[in-house]
């Protein structure tokens, strides 16, 4: 559409337009790497680049058109935008652009420190089983019936979203359910799109390095309830019935609750007050069960996926099955659906006579979930291998040395994605840690290649023992400050398994 055209369907409140404006706009971009002719280039300002300053190299390849928030001097014949904040105005033009395909769709957005990931998954599945095709958005990639994209934030911005959910409708995507981050919320990137429910999954210690204190950061995830009343993906007359659902367990739950605007559903399993809980749970025999107590009556789930902190997972996508009108049968047989969840408590097994758990867990609270499960699978000893971050919550890494020699018999401390800082150096920090908290029983070891630790820790280990392989679950590489290298901790334990087992 022409480019007057489409800032007025925008919803943009505010803007000015000069220049060459009588423009048919081919697409919409905040990255000038990816111009055509015919673009809308839409200058927002990141971490370590300001659009602003790449007008001429958009302007080069073929950009009809820029969106700005600041005063810029523009020698190219375009049509400019003048908004007060090119962020929040690149998730309006970007929904107005791919006319609003959220509203069209059942929208489910997922947020919280841990749970996120398999959350959605889970409830891609009752979906799925209902018949309602529904595509993914997360740290795993964007995933639809006819597409998959690998995922470079958890949430991508606001215009890739909206991209992305108008071929999910192209290809008779239903629903989409999404992880919805707190840098997400922060920066703007969930702006236009129409959610049915909000699920808030639970609350820790993570991204401090970005928000600043605790206190930001659950403003940051308590802002998506309080704004999910309103809403509309560009649609101003939208008639979607939004609901909240809030893990009532959490010790934050009163306040993200103070703050929701909408209709709400709780659950947990120790809150009594609870909407939905979970009683009789069987936790340790081959699957993981318990009796769903719900408004709509109880029912027996079963999972493949161990673990409490999985219980907590089911209930919250119980409580969205519910809150979308399914019943009890199709949202129990869309969870035996689910095998499992790549990088998430995923077992490396070659035969040999130990455990071998591979988990995403890099925060303290989830760490010490994974150990606390761990001890189950097995009577011999405990040995966790992990790292932390670089360029990331240095706060959080003593916090996590001290849970690891506290429930682990033994601990191996690694490189996890350095990026710019000195693997030493991180591990030095995680030490501390330890050292406070006591050694471990069995003692620590620090071995800054990852690769040499994960088989340090396979080719010590004994019948009955378990291993449990931290910090990067699903990723597939490793991140250092001059190089990005592939790196699988799933590839690199089987194939020191294979070696071990055919040495034995």
């Amino acid at each position: 559409m022409k480019l007057d055209e489409l800032m007025a369907h925008s919803g943009v409140s505010s803007y000015r337009c000069t220049g060459n404006t009588d423009v048919e706009i081919q697409g919409i971009t905040y990255d000038s790497r990816k111009i055509r002719p015919g673009y809308l280039f839409v200058c927002i300002r990141g971490e370590h680049h300001d659009g602003h300053a790449y007008i001429s190299e958009a302007a080069a390849k073929g950009a009809v058109a820029v969106v700005i928030d600041k005063e810029t001097e523009i020698r190219d014949a375009l049509g400019v935008v003048k908004v007060s904040d090119s962020r929040e105005a690149l998730g309006d033009i970007a929904g107005a652009f791919y006319h609003n395909p959220s509203a069209s769709m059942f929208c489910t957005g997922v947020t919280g420190t841990k749970g996120k990931t398999t959350t959605t998954y889970l409830i891609k599945s009752v979906l799925d089983k209902a018949g309602m095709s529904c595509g993914i958005i997360g740290t795993l990639g964007c995933v639809s019936r006819n597409l998959t994209i690998p995922a470079k934030h958890t949430t991508p911005e606001s215009s890739d979203i909206q991209e992305f959910l108008a071929e999910m409708r192209a290809s008779g995507e239903k629903a989409v359910v999404m992880e919805v981050s707190s840098h997400a919320i922060a920066l703007q990137r969930i702006r236009g799109i129409d959610f049915d429910v909000g699920v808030f999954t639970n609350i820790g210690h993570d991204h401090l390095d970005f928000h600043g204190s605790f206190s930001n950061y659950l403003a940051a995830k308590a802002s998506f309830f309080e704004n999910l009343a309103a809403q509309s993906g560009g649609h101003r007359n939208s008639v979607k019935t939004r609901i909240s659902i809030i893990n009532a367990d959490d010790p934050n739950s009163d306040f993200i609750l103070s703050k929701t605007r909408t209709d709400v559903l709780t659950y947990g399993i120790s809150n009594g007050s609870a909407q939905i809980t979970a009683k009789e749970l069987s936790l340790y025999g081959r699957a993981t069960s318990f009796l769903a107590c719900t408004p709509q009556g109880s029912f027996p789930v079963s999972l493949h996926l161990k673990g409490i902190f999985n219980v907590y997972n089911a209930l919250a996508a119980i409580a969205c099955g519910l809150a979308r009108g399914l019943s009890p049968d199709t949202i129990s047989s869309g969870f035996q659906s689910l095998k499992g969840v790549p990088g998430r408590f995923e077992s490396v097994d070659e035969g040999q006579p130990f455990a071998v758990v591979v988990d995403y867990a890099h925060t303290p609270d989830s760490l010490e979930n994974i150990l606390r499960e761990a001890r189950h699978l097995g009577p011999g000893n405990l040995t966790v291998v992990f790292g932390c971050g670089g360029d990331r919550d240095r706060s959080k890494r003593s916090v996590m040395g001290k849970i690891a020699a506290a429930l682990a018999d033994r601990v191996i401390i690694t490189s996890d994605n350095p990026r710019t800082e000195d693997v030493c150096d991180i591990c030095k920090e995680i030490e501390e840690g330890i050292l406070h908290e006591g050694r471990p029983r069995l003692g620590y070891e620090i071995i800054m290649d990852r690769a040499c630790a994960i088989g340090r820790a396979i080719f010590s280990a004994e019948e009955g023992d378990v291993l449990v392989i931290a910090g990067k679950g699903h990723e597939t590489y490793q991140i250092f400050h001059d190089a990005t290298i592939h790196f699988d901790d799933r590839e690199v334990a089987t194939s020191l398994l294979r070696e071990r087992m055919q040495n034995a």
